[in-house]
């Protein structure tokens, strides 16, 4: 059984879930967080691993 999981990032800007990425939660322990493009913002922010 593979120990990748599904999480979702969230904009640090607004709050809404824009993306879906892939982490192995055996090999990372601590939270994902990305610079990624918000279209609600219109730029880029940081985007950390949140709750299902």
């Amino acid at each position: 059984m593979s120990q990748d999981q599904l999480i979702k990032l969230g904009c640090s800007g607004c709050g809404r879930v824009n993306y879906w990425s892939r982490k192995n939660r055996k090999l990372v322990e601590r939270k994902i967080d990305l610079k990624k493009y918000c279209r609600w913002c219109r730029k880029h922010t940081g985007h950390k691993e949140t709750k299902k």
